[in-house]
């Protein structure tokens, strides 16, 4: 009676073992409401960065240029979003150190040293910015971003 009891029991636990292994009733619908994440996470950052940045969300694009910085230190379109967001907050102590760092992943570039004298004139440095939006426009082609910052310093 012991022996059939056990076997019974074990015969029993084996079919419930069985009975969990099945596939069936399992949901396959696939959804689209969550987006697959981005192949880069400091590209989808530097991507919102730049978004909050037009949307004159400074404090955001900080948020994100700085947190892009951080997982890729060479990305200077990062580092100048990262100044810009600085230079609009008035934290113009973090937008040296970032134009700092730009200068060393980026070079010398008229673009960059345009942002400079950008930065210069939101202080009321009038003859650093000056000196550094000239710079900036003997090496551009098109002037017309350089002019029309020389026009908002002579208007300030």
């Amino acid at each position: 009676m012991r022996y059939g009891f056990f076997t019974a029991l074990a015969a029993t636990a084996f079919v419930i073992a069985l009975s969990g292994c099945t596939t069936t009733g399992v949901d396959t619908t696939e959804t689209t409401a969550i987006n697959p994440a981005a192949h880069s996470v400091a590209v989808s950052d530097l991507a919102a960065g730049k978004a909050q940045f037009r949307d004159a969300n400074y404090g955001l694009a900080e948020k994100h240029f700085r947190k892009a910085v951080e997982l890729q230190a060479d990305n200077a379109e990062a580092w100048m979003g990262l100044a810009a967001s600085y230079d609009e907050l008035g934290r113009f102590d973090f937008a040296d150190r970032a134009y700092d760092q730009l200068l060393k992943v980026a070079g010398r570039r008229p673009q960059i040293v345009n942002n400079m004298g950008y930065s210069q004139m939101l202080r009321g440095n009038k003859k650093k910015a000056r000196t550094l939006f000239l710079e900036a426009r003997k090496a551009m082609s098109d002037t017309t971003v350089v002019d029309a910052n020389l026009a908002l310093l002579d208007k300030a």
